[in-house]
């Protein structure tokens, strides 16, 4: 499980993010307390926190729409479902048994207040046509978070298709800009270093830009950010405040050190605190 500090993916029985999601050798795994039971690869990468952070982000309401780009093994659609009763869940993701995971996750956690979440496999630069002729009332996704220019490449070709940047930053941002409906919200979560990036590529008609850094603990710098832009919006950007995922100013001893706010949305599915639900 992913170690709740750095917020790399990958196996890390030492991470105190265990005891959040309890990784069991089945690769049946928990989160948001068990509201949610994930199904995904026992090697490679392998969901964590970052999910959790941006159902938690996104401004759904019961009854909305919500398609996910990238949606690997529906962990964040389906957090964002027992979050929100009532949402009509979409995901895309082009690699295929990552889909099947996906599908069966899906059925697994349907709830009587929410339809069966869709699975398409696709590339999101290349989606089906009925897909293209619909719109949605969200956009959320989580993009690789490295561009592979710059950087070395990722040991396994899932971590390296899920960190290692493939399909430009600009793809992702122009295919939820379409797909969005007017007054639409987009949700990211990203790597701090990708900020310049995300913001220069953004559509022009993706406006009322929010950014929240999040960041390990006290005094230290953002590890992640969280973006929402909205379709049509003409708000001035909001940088918000930090919200610190930690108590304290280093990891002194075992066990999770999470912030009380951060708890809550980690194991009771609770809306990222700094931003209006």
């Amino acid at each position: 499980m992913p170690n709740a500090e750095d917020h790399s993916a990958g196996p890390n029985p030492e991470g105190d993010a265990s005891a959040m999601f309890h990784v069991t050798p089945s690769s049946c795994d928990k989160f948001l307390s068990g509201r949610v039971r994930l199904w995904q690869p026992a090697r490679g990468y392998r969901a964590g926190v970052d999910p959790v952070f941006l159902a938690a982000a996104c401004p759904a309401r019961p009854g909305d729409t919500v398609l996910e780009l990238g949606c690997g093994v529906g962990a964040a659609s389906l957090c964002l479902g027992a979050r929100v009763a009532g949402l009509h869940l979409t995901g895309v993701e082009r690699d295929a048994p990552t889909a099947a995971l996906a599908r069966r996750n899906a059925q697994e956690n349907r709830r009587a207040d929410t339809p069966e979440m869709d699975v398409i496999e696709a590339d999101l630069a290349d989606l089906p046509a009925p897909l293209r002729a619909r719109s949605f009332d969200h956009v959320i996704a989580n993009p690789p978070y490295f561009d592979r220019s710059r950087g070395s490449r990722a040991e396994g070709a899932a971590r390296e298709a899920a960190m290692g940047e493939d399909t430009p930053l600009a793809t992702w941002l122009e295919c939820a800009a379409r797909r969005l409906r007017p007054r639409g919200w987009l949700t990211l979560i990203h790597h701090p270093t990708r900020l310049p990036d995300i913001l220069s590529a953004l559509p022009d008609r993706l406006g009322s830009v929010e950014i929240l850094p999040l960041a390990p603990r006290t005094g230290r710098e953002a590890s992640l950010i969280l973006i929402r832009a909205r379709k049509g919006g003409g708000a001035a950007p909001r940088l918000h405040f930090p919200v610190i995922l930690h108590e304290g100013a280093q990891h002194l001893a075992d066990g999770e050190d999470y912030s009380r706010q951060i708890s809550a949305v980690l194991r009771d599915a609770a809306p990222m605190p700094g931003l209006a639900p």
